[in-house]
């Protein structure tokens, strides 16, 4: 088996160590012996983007979003969309997740049309939500507690036809008032959680990479790995919240 990855603007949206997510990701399927290819496309690069099966888009500042919105749109967008009808697995952060949805607009009333790929958008607000928080992912995402760090403006609100990806714990999430935290819409697993998130949240992504492997080849069940530090790091956090 082999998974290969596309890690999307990786020069421009790059903040909170969040590439920690891709590597993550390799070593988990490389310890079950399970291959993986990882492909970074930049700002402005042409690439064929129906050949990847897990895409990853982190989080970047409002002037690095408004930088590459000509090339999300146009150039990227219509295969970002195809391939998420598909049902190819992606990982969204909070700058990368909001670009999935209609439009960010600031709190000055200027407003930026993103991808319209799920129906949701984003409205800044004065003051920023900011801290460790946890949720809990909603049951079609494996159910499991993250922890992870928010750092946003952004005041996220949800389509009727849209789920959260799951439900805050402590913190703010998508909004601050309603308790949804992120989207899970198809296979796209959309978070405001820094860190990076998954390293010390072992199960979410190992059900990212099981989404990832069922899509390509029809069933994957993952042997289970010990994860002792990974839970560790997980319960740390989750004492401290």
């Amino acid at each position: 088996m082999e998974l290969k990855i596309c890690h999307l603007y990786p020069d421009v949206l790059n903040l909170y160590g969040d590439r920690g997510n891709i590597l993550c990701l390799q070593k988990r399927l490389e310890w079950r012996g399970i291959e993986c290819r990882v492909e970074y496309v930049k700002l402005g690069e042409k690439s064929d983007l129906t050949g990847y099966d897990l895409f990853f888009i982190g989080g970047g500042q409002d002037f690095d979003q408004e930088i590459l919105l000509e090339d999300l749109r146009i150039k990227k967008g219509p295969e970002i969309r195809a391939a998420l009808e598909d049902g190819r697995t992606f990982l969204c952060i909070c700058g990368g997740y909001q670009m999935m949805g209609h439009y960010y607009e600031t709190a000055d009333g200027e407003k930026c049309e993103f991808l319209g790929a799920i129906d949701f958008c984003t409205v800044g607000g004065k003051k920023r939500m900011i801290g460790n928080y946890a949720f809990r992912l909603g049951d079609e995402s494996g159910g499991s507690t993250v922890v992870g760090f928010e750092n946003h403006s952004g005041r996220t609100r949800l389509g009727s036809g849209v789920r959260p990806l799951g439900k805050v714990l402590k913190g703010y999430g998508n909004n601050g008032k309603d308790k949804t935290e992120g989207v899970r819409y198809r296979n796209a697993f959309c978070t405001y959680s820094h860190g990076p998130v998954l390293p010390k949240n072992p199960a979410f992504a190992d059900t990212l990479l099981e989404t990832a492997l069922r899509r390509k080849y029809g069933a994957c069940t993952l042997e289970p790995l010990l994860d002792q530090f990974e839970n560790l790091a997980h319960d740390s956090v989750l004492k401290k919240i």
